[in-house]
This record gives structure tokens, C-alpha cells and sequence, in this order.
């Protein structure tokens, strides 16, 4: 068995994995970066970068339909599905091909197979044909990430009951679709497959869409979708799914009592469980909490010198939250002397029309926590830039201590508050008070006015509402 020495080595390749390699071989450590399929992992091929290209398609789609309000005679607009597909693979592949390329540049190996650990320093990986080698490693580093997970009554069988994978590379476009489960995903694709037509019914057993976002903004949205013709059933407990030929009957039971929908797929977006099978985890004594391995606040595991980022440590199962953690442990492993990461200030953005990004509390976690805040907000409607460019649906919603202005939480929906949000998370990063948001000369006519004014509104000196 062929021997490799590394000072550290990373299991997976996905936007934790990779940065993770790329900061340790910046740190000038001998780094081995292990992938057993494709590099940038779920993110860059079945995930945020594809389905963020299918959901541009699903915008322009929108907006040529609306053409003549803009004064352009356009006539009907037919789509080519297998085009709009193919152009997210694209995307997709260019960015995954831009991973090995870093790879190269850094000076980093990469083993194709699966790993699994033979000891905390010692770490195994078996290519497809079944040839193993060992590597030796000071420090090593989980980034596997996590598959989509299903309820009790549901069986994914790829095909008519599907998971976002298969969701993004239909053959066809569906006449009809079921989606169990309205968080980040399920409300994406709700938007995407209604845009081009599609009936779409939105199955959430929590009482409201995007459960986890501020009140204001789950019924922000909750009342877009509904005027694009999106049904939508909350406080809904599936009860199965049954599949017969070329079509799926979901049932499902709400306080008005039981109901079912025939669909030509069901697509299940309930959440995910880690990828630790196989690992070899219990070998070095690392735990699963929920299916998920257990960490302290900078990524440790209780196997010292062993770190786990990114979706296979649980929630948020975000990319960018992969991609931090990832520099995080970089500087604890150089012995950097650091605050465990503030999850507090994690944005959070949701990519369908309109667009919902959060960052920190919302006024029921205030609440819980009993801190006394103001809250100021502005409306896109009265927004020039908005006005302008046809897209006022929504508003920006900023919290703040009473006493002292501090930041607390930032919840936006509308026009590119995916993009409006890092002015806030920057802002509490820094410190900032809202007065000082509110006080920094902000361009005439932009969007990122609405923060302006409504960083304006929890001070009560909002000018223009």
C-alpha cells in the first residue's frame, strides 16, 4: 500500500473542501485534498451555481412575457427546455473545471475515491477500482457535505418522486408539481417551474413559508406567490405519497382535514442529512448529533487535530457558511488566537421573485431573548430607483437595540436584496450603529437607498415614507 504524508488533508471538494486546501497550501502546509466525484461538490454542480442559472432563465422568461409593458412587440415567446437546461450544466461545468485549475496553481494533490479513517492521523482512500492507499496527516479536515433527506411515508425513487437534483435537469417540463417542504429550496424551484408555466402546489407542515424567516417577510411572500397562481398549504402534515405510472398523488392532513393533489412529480425538499457514512468516524470517536458530526465553535470534533465544516455539521447548510468555516480553522490550526464563529452574522439569501435575504434576529428571536429594539423599514414602492426599473414589490426591515443602535437583524425581500444584504452584515460586523447606516452617503437612485432610509426609519427620522 502505497504511503503519502500531508500536513493536512481534506475529505471533500465541495466550497468548504476546496477553500479549506486552498487557504492551508496558502499557509504553506503539504495538502491533500481527497474527492470522490466531481470537484466544487453539490454547490457548484447540483446546487447554488445551476439552479441560480435556471432561475435566471425563469426571470427573463417573466419578464419577455411582459414585454409590451415596456413597449416591446415581441409576440408569444416559446421556450426551448432542453436549452434552458443545458445552459445551467454549462455554468455548472465551466465553474467545476475553475476548482482543478486551483488545485494546480496551489500545488495541491488530489486523490479520487472514497475516505475513510484508519486512525485520527491516518486516512484511507479507495478509488473505483478498488485500489486503496494511506495517507499520514497532522491535520485533517470533514467536508463531505450532506444528501437530501425525506419524511415517513415518502419514498424518492428519482424519477416521479424527486430531490433538487433531478429537479434540475427534467427532460421534460412538468405540467404539474408537488413540492413537500417550503424553506430555501422549495420555494426556489416553486418560483422556477411556475414562472414557466408549470401548476405548482407548496406543501409546508410548519405554519408558513420560509418558516424560518421574519413573519413580515413569510407573508411578504407567501402573498406573491399566491398571485402567481402557486397553491400553497401550511400547517400541512404529508401523510404519503403514492406513485401510479406517469403521475403521484400527494396526501396530506391540515387542520381543515385531509386532502391530496395529483401531480406529474412530487419533488421532496425537506432538508439534509450529513455524508458521514463510511468515514470511519467511530474508529476516532467523533459522535453524530442528529445525524450530523459534532463540533465546538471553531470546527473541532472531539478527535483533537479533526475539523468538520460546512453542511455535515449541521445547519446552516449554507455554502458561504462552508467557505468560512473553512478560513476559520485555517487560522486555528496555525494557532491564531480567535473568537469562535458568530453564526449571528451569517446572511441568509433565498433566490426566487422576489428575492429574501436575513441576516441575525427577527423580532420573534428579539423577543424570546427579551431585548427591547426598534425596527425601522422601507418599502421598495417608494423607492426611485424601484419605481424606475418596474420591481417595488417588497421592503427592507432593520433592528436595532434601543439603547444603543446596535444591529441585531436585517431581513430584506424584494428586487437583488441577496445583493443589499452585505451592506448590513458588513455593517454589524464592523460594529456599526444603525445610525451610522443611516448617516453614510448613499447613491441617488439606487436600490441600496431602501437600507438608508430604512436604517432612517428605526431612528424616526425616515424622510420619504
Amino acid at each position: 500500500m502505497e504511503s503519502n504524508s500531508y500536513d493536512v488533508t481534506v475529505i471533500g471538494a465541495g466550497p468548504g473542501g476546496y477553500v479549506a486546501a486552498i487557504r492551508a497550501a496558502q499557509e504553506g502546509k503539504c495538502v491533500a485534498l481527497i474527492e470522490r466525484d466531481a470537484l466544487g461538490g453539490v454547490c457548484l454542480n447540483w446546487g447554488c451555481i445551476p439552479t441560480k442559472a435556471l432561475l435566471k432563465s425563469a426571470e427573463h422568461y417573466s419578464f419577455l412575457a411582459q414585454a409590451a409593458d415596456w413597449g416591446f412587440e415581441i409576440g408569444e415567446v416559446s421556450v426551448d427546455w432542453q436549452k434552458v437546461i443545458a445552459r445551467s450544466r454549462k455554468a455548472a461545468k465551466k465553474l467545476s473545471g475553475g476548482i482543478g485549475f486551483l488545485m494546480k496553481k496551489n500545488g495541491i494533490t488530489v486523490h479520487k475515491g472514497a475516505a475513510r479513517y484508519l486512525s485520527a492521523n491516518r486516512i484511507e482512500v479507495t478509488d473505483a477500482e478498488g485500489d486503496a492507499i494511506e495517507l499520514q496527516t497532522t491535520h485533517s479536515i470533514i467536508a463531505t457535505g450532506a444528501r437530501p433527506d425525506s419524511i415517513p411515508g415518502v419514498k424518492i425513487d428519482n424519477e416521479r418522486v424527486i430531490t433538487s437534483r433531478e429537479a434540475m435537469v427534467l427532460p421534460e417540463r412538468p405540467e404539474s408539481l408537488a413540492i413537500i417542504g417550503a424553506g430555501a429550496i422549495g420555494v426556489e424551484f416553486a418560483y422556477f417551474y411556475a414562472a414557466f408555466g408549470c401548476k405548482v402546489t407548496l406543501i409546508e407542515y410548519l405554519g408558513a413559508i420560509l418558516p424560518s424567516s421574519d413573519e413580515d417577510v413569510s407573508a411578504a411572500l407567501d402573498k406573491s406567490f399566491r398571485t402567481r397562481g402557486i397553491d400553497i398549504h401550511t400547517g400541512a402534515r404529508v401523510l404519503g405519497v403514492e406513485v401510479d405510472g406517469d403521475s403521484a398523488t400527494t396526501t396530506f392532513e391540515t387542520e381543515d382535514g385531509t386532502a391530496s393533489v395529483k401531480t406529474d412529480a412530487v419533488l421532496v425538499a425537506v432538508g439534509v442529512r450529513g455524508n458521514t457514512e463510511g468515514l470511519g468516524l467511530e474508529k476516532i470517536g467523533i459522535e453524530l448529533d442528529s445525524g450530523f458530526v459534532e463540533v465546538d465553535g471553531h470546527c473541532e470534533t472531539a478527535a483533537r487535530g479533526v475539523y468538520a465544516i460546512g453542511d455535515v455539521n449541521g445547519p446552516p447548510a449554507l455554502a458561504h457558511v462552508a467557505s468560512h468555516e473553512a478560513a476559520h480553522v485555517l487560522r486555528h490550526i496555525t494557532g491564531e488566537n480567535i473568537e469562535p464563529i458568530d453564526y449571528d452574522l451569517v446572511p441568509s439569501c433565498v433566490y426566487c421573485h422576489p428575492q429574501v435575504a436575513a441576516m441575525g434576529l427577527s423580532e420573534s428571536e428579539a423577543r424570546k431573548r427579551e431585548i427591547e429594539f426598534d425596527c425601522g423599514k422601507f418599502p421598495f414602492t417608494a423607492s426611485g430607483k424601484a419605481v424606475a426599473t418596474g420591481d417595488t414589490e417588497g421592503f427592507v426591515k432593520i433592528l436595532s437595540r434601543k439603547d444603543d443602535g446596535e444591529i441585531i437583524g436585517a431581513h430584506i425581500i424584494g428586487t437583488e436584496a441577496t445583493e443589499l444584504i452585505a451592506e448590513l452584515v458588513l455593517g454589524k460586523s464592523a460594529e456599526l450603529a444603525v445610525q451610522d447606516i443611516q448617516l453614510a452617503i448613499h447613491a441617488h437612485p439606487t436600490l441600496s437607498e431602501a437600507v438608508m432610509e430604512a436604517a432612517a426609519d428605526a431612528t424616526g427620522e425616515a424622510t420619504h415614507i
